[in-house]
C-alpha cells in the first residue's frame, strides 16, 4: 500500500527562505575580519598571533551565546529571538568603521560577533516547521547560509577597492538592517513549537553530561569550527604563501567557503537518505586525506645519485592547493549537515538546547583555531602548520567514532546495514 507524504505547508517554506537569507547575512558579517583584517594587520602592525585573535574575536561571542539562544528559542520562539539578535548587531557593525586602535576592534568585534549566534536560533526554528523525515533537508538548507563567508569574500574586496576598509562595515550595517525587516515580515510563529514554560534552564543544561552530545561537539568542532577558522585564515594564507593580491586571494578562498556553505543542503538530503553515521564517517576520512596532503610544507630534497646530487622540490602549487581546499569544503558541508541529523534523530524534543551546545563547541573551535594557527606560524614559520593541527584533530574524531560507533556495527549478516550500492541494485 502506497503511503502519502506529509504535505509541507507554504508557511514552512517561507520561514525556511527568509531564515536562510537572514543567516547568510549574519555569517557574512561574522566573517568580516577575514578580509578587512588584512589591511588592518598592515596598518596596526600585527603579528600572526594578533591577527588570529582579531579575526577570532567575533567568533567568541557568537559561540558563547549559542547555548542561551538555543534555550530561548525553545521557550520564546525563533521569530522574536532572531529579530532581536540581528537588530542588536546593527549599531556595533556601523561603529566598526570609526575604530582606530587594536583594542577598539577587539571590543566592537565582541558585539558584532553576536550575529554568529543566529545558527542556534534558526536551526530549531526551521526544523520544527518540517516533518522529521525532512528535517535533515530543512536544517541543511538553513545551514547553507554558511555561504555568507563566500559572499563576504566577493563583496568585501570590491568595497575595499571602492572606499577602503571603512566602507565595508557601513554597507554591512545597512544590509543587516534590511535583513531584519525582511525576516520579520516573512517569518511566522507557532505556539506548538515552544518547549513548555515549566522547563528549567538547569534541566536543559544537563544535556552537557550526555556522552553522545560531547561526541557530536567533537565532530562539529572540525566540520564547523575548522570551516570558520580556515574561512578566516585563507585569504591572508594565499597572500603570504603565493604572493597574490587580496582580490585574487579572496576569489580563490571562496572556492573553499562557497561549497562549504551551499552544499550543506545536499548534505542534509544525503543524511536523510543514508543516515548521519555513514555520511559523517566518510566525511572524516576525506578530511583526513586532504589535510594530510595540505600539511606538507614546501620542501627541497637533495638525493645523491650515481650521477651526482640532484635536488627536487616538493610542494603544492596554487592550483593543487585550491583543488584540495575545494574538496575539503564539500566534505565539511556534508559533515555540518550530518552532525545535526544526529541531533534531530536523537533529541527531537531538545533540538534547540542540543544544537546550542554543539554549536557552541563548533564556534569555540572557530575561535581557538585561528589563534593557534597564528601562534604556530609565529613559532615555526611554517604556514602549513595550520593544516597539521587540523590533521591531528581529525585523527581524534576518527578514533572516537570508531570506538563508539563503527566497532559496534555488524558488518556481515542479517543485522548489517544495507550499502547504498546494494540498495540501488535491489531497486
Amino acid at each position: 500500500m502506497a503511503t502519502t507524504a506529509t504535505p509541507i505547508p507554504r508557511q514552512a517554506w517561507s520561514v525556511l527562505i527568509v531564515s536562510t537569507i537572514a543567516f547568510t547575512v549574519c555569517f557574512m558579517v561574522w566573517m568580516m575580519f577575514g578580509v578587512i583584517g588584512i589591511p588592518l594587520k598592515k596598518t596596526l602592525g600585527l603579528n600572526a598571533t594578533e591577527f588570529g585573535l582579531l579575526t577570532a574575536t567575533p567568533v567568541l561571542t557568537g559561540s558563547l551565546i549559542r547555548v542561551p539562544l538555543g534555550i530561548w528559542t525553545d521557550k520564546y520562539g525563533g521569530r522574536i529571538v532572531m529579530t532581536i539578535l540581528m537588530a542588536a548587531t546593527v549599531p556595533a557593525i556601523f561603529l566598526m568603521s570609526y575604530a582606530t586602535a587594536y583594542w577598539h576592534f577587539l571590543v566592537i568585534g565582541l558585539f558584532v560577533g553576536l550575529a554568529g549566534g543566529s545558527f542556534s536560533v534558526g536551526t530549531p526554528y526551521v526544523a520544527r516547521w518540517f516533518p522529521r523525515n525532512r528535517q535533515g533537508m530543512a536544517m541543511g538548507v538553513y545551514g547553507a547560509g554558511n555561504s555568507g563567508s563566500a559572499v563576504n569574500k566577493f563583496v568585501a574586496p570590491a568595497l575595499l577597492l571602492v572606499g577602503g576598509w571603512t566602507l565595508v562595515p557601513q554597507v554591512y550595517a545597512a544590509v543587516m538592517l534590511g535583513a531584519v525587516i525582511l525576516f520579520w515580515f516573512g517569518s511566522s510563529s507557532d505556539p506548538a513549537h515552544l518547549v513548555p514554560s515549566h522547563t528549567k534552564f538547569s534541566d536543559q543544561l544537563k544535556m552537557l553530561k550526555d556522552p553522545k552530545v560531547l561526541k557530536y561537539c567533537q565532530y562539529y568542532s572540525i566540520v564547523f569550527g575548522g570551516y570558520v577558522a580556515l574561512a578566516l585564515w585563507m585569504v591572508q594564507y594565499y597572500v603570504g604563501e603565493f604572493g597574490l593580491s587580496i582580490q585574487t586571494a579572496a576569489l580563490l578562498a571562496a572556492c573553499f567557503s562557497l561549497p562549504g556553505g551551499v552544499l550543506r543542503a545536499f548534505g542534509g538530503i544525503l543524511s536523510d537518505k543514508f543516515g548521519a553515521h555513514q555520511v559523517t564517517w566518510w566525511v572524516l576520512w576525506v578530511s583526513w586525506i586532504c589535510l594530510f596532503l595540505l600539511s606538507y610544507p614546501p620542501t627541497d630534497m637533495t638525493v645523491f645519485t650515481a650521477n651526482g646530487p640532484k635536488t627536487f622540490h616538493i610542494g603544492l602549487n596554487v592550483y593543487t592547493f585550491t583543488a584540495l581546499m575545494f574538496v575539503l569544503g564539500i566534505a565539511w558541508a556534508f559533515g555540518k549537515a550530518s552532525v545535526f541529523k544526529y541531533i534531530g534523530n536523537d533529541y527531537p524534543h531538545n533540538i534547540g538546547t542540543v544544537s546550542g551546545i554543539v554549536g557552541l563547541a563548533g564556534g569555540l573551535g572557530g575561535f581557538v583555531l585561528p589563534i593557534l594557527f597564528g601562534a604556530l606560524m609565529d613559532l615555526t614559520g611554517i604556514r602549513s602548520s595550520a593544516f597539521m593541527l587540523m590533521y591531528g584533530v581529525v585523527w581524534v574524531s576518527l578514533i572516537w567514532m570508531y570506538w563508539t560507533e563503527v566497532r559496534k556495527t555488524e558488518m556481515m549478516g542479517g543485522n548489517a546495514p544495507a550499502s547504498p550500492l546494494a540498495s540501488a541494485v535491489a531497486r
